[in-house]
C-alpha cells in the first residue's frame, strides 16, 4: 500500500541527498515519479544537495494542486507511482492534504523531505500538517553538527554572522553563507545566512562567529556567556555600552 512519509531533520543533515537517492532507486526499478521542490538554494525548479548533486524538478507554487499534477500526467499516459517532495516545509497545509489524498485515493507513494521548525523554533505550517497526516515521520540519522561538535538540533538565522530571532519566517539562505560580522558601512547589504546549533548554544545565541569573538579575548572566563553580550557581536552588549 502507498504511504505518505515525512523525512525530517535540521539543515545540513542530507535531506535533499536522500531525496535524490530515493528517486534514483525507484527509477532504477522501473517506477515512474515526479520530483517537486520549492525555494531550493540552486534556484527555481531544482533539487540540489550540498554534496554537489543536482537535478530538475517541478517548482511548487501556492497555486500548485498535487492532485491535478498527478491526474494530468496520468491522463497523458505518463506513469506516476511516487512523488518526491523536497523543501516540503514551504508547502501549504492544503497542499499537504492534497498529497495525503493522492496516497489514499490513487495509491501513489509520497516521500516528503523538509525542516520541521524555523529559526524561531516554531513549526512550519507545511511541516506541522505533515506530522499530523503522515503515515510515518522519520528523523534522518545523519546528524548535523553545532560548531562545538555536539549534535545540532536547531536552525539559527544569522545576519552578518549574528544570530537573530525576529523576521519573516521564510528567507532563503544557506549554511555556507555564515558571514564575518563587520561594522556597518554606507551601502552595506546585510548577509543573511543559516547555521545549525545545539540547543545549548541556540538558547545562548552563541554562533560560530560569536565563539570566535570569545576565543580572541585575552582573558579566560570560568563560564560560557552569551555571545550577543560581547562587543562587536552586534548584540545587547553594544546597546548597553559594555
Amino acid at each position: 500500500m502507498a504511504e505518505l512519509i515525512f523525512f525530517s531533520g535540521t539543515m545540513d543533515c542530507g535531506k535533499s541527498t536522500l531525496a535524490l537517492q530515493m528517486d534514483y532507486n525507484h527509477r532504477a526499478r522501473g517506477r515512474g515519479g515526479v520530483r517537486f521542490s520549492r525555494n531550493d538554494r540552486a534556484g527555481e525548479s531544482r533539487i540540489s544537495s550540498r554534496l554537489g548533486l543536482e537535478t530538475d524538478a517541478v517548482e511548487v507554487l501556492d497555486s500548485t494542486d498535487f492532485w491535478e499534477e498527478v491526474m494530468v500526467r496520468r491522463t497523458q499516459g505518463q506513469r506516476v507511482d511516487y512523488l518526491i517532495c523536497d523543501e516540503a516545509q514551504f508547502y501549504t497545509p492544503g497542499q499537504v492534504e492534497q498529497l495525503a489524498k493522492v496516497v489514499d485515493e490513487i495509491d501513489v507513494d509520497v516521500f516528503a523531505f523538509g525542516i520541521t521548525a524555523d529559526f524561531r523554533t516554531r513549526l512550519f505550517p507545511g511541516s506541522q500538517r505533515l506530522i499530523e497526516l503522515a503515515d510515518r515521520v522519520q528523523v534522518l540519522q545523519v546528524e548535523a553538527l553545532c560548531w562545538c561538535g555536539r549534535r545540532a538540533t536547531h536552525n539559527a538565522r544569522t545576519v552578518d554572522g549574528v544570530m537573530v530571532t525576529e523576521g519573516a519566517q521564510v528567507v532563503v539562505g544557506d549554511v555556507d553563507m555564515v558571514a564575518e560580522a563587520a561594522a556597518p558601512e554606507a551601502g552595506h547589504v546585510p548577509v543573511v545566512g543559516y547555521e545549525t546549533l545545539c540547543r545549548r548554544h541556540f538558547m545562548r545565541r552563541v554562533t560560530a562567529h560569536g565563539a570566535s569573538l570569545m576565543a580572541q579575548q585575552d582573558q579566560l572566563l570560568p563560564f560560557e556567556v552569551d555571545a550577543c553580550l560581547w562587543r562587536g557581536s552586534g548584540g545587547l552588549g553594544e546597546n548597553r555600552g559594555t
